[in-house]
C-alpha cells in the first residue's frame, strides 16, 4: 500500500529528492491513513460526506462517555485498509480540555505500530 506522504507538522504535501510529490509505504502510510481518518469531521470530505467521526454534532461541546469516544475512533480505524485491530488508548485531558492519546495498531501483515490523537 502506497499513500502520499504527509509532512508532520504542517500536513501537507511533500517533495522528493527529484521534486516530484513523495509517497509512503506501508507500515507507514496505514498508519498516516488513520491519522488522516481520525482528522476528518463528517461531512467534510466532498467527495465522500459518510466519511469522519461527528465531532461537530456528537463529540465538541458535549458530554460524552470516553468509551464512547474510544469505540468511535477504533471504529474509523478499523475502516482503514491494512488494519486488522485498533485499541485506542486515551493517557489525557489537559486544562485547555486537549485530549491526547494513542491509537495503538496492529496490521493485516502482523506487524504493530502507534499513532498518536
Amino acid at each position: 500500500m502506497q499513500t502520499l506522504l504527509l509532512d508532520r507538522s504542517t500536513w501537507d504535501l511533500v517533495v522528493d529528492a527529484g521534486g516530484n510529490i513523495a509517497v509512503a509505504s506501508a507500515p507507514y502510510a496505514v498508519a498516516q491513513n488513520v491519522a488522516c481518518a481520525v482528522r476528518v469531521f463528517l461531512g467534510e470530505c466532498w467527495y465522500n460526506t459518510a466519511l469522519g467521526l461527528p465531532y461537530l454534532t456528537n463529540i465538541l461541546g458535549r458530554t460524552q462517555s470516553a468509551a464512547l469516544f474510544r469505540a468511535d475512533v477504533e471504529q474509523i480505524a478499523l475502516s482503514v485498509e491494512g488494519v486488522a485491530q485498533a485499541v485506542c488508548v486515551l493517557t489525557g485531558l489537559s486544562p485547555a480540555r486537549r485530549l491526547s492519546g494513542v491509537i495503538q495498531l496492529t496490521l493485516t501483515d502482523g506487524s504493530r505500530t502507534v499513532v498518536s490523537l
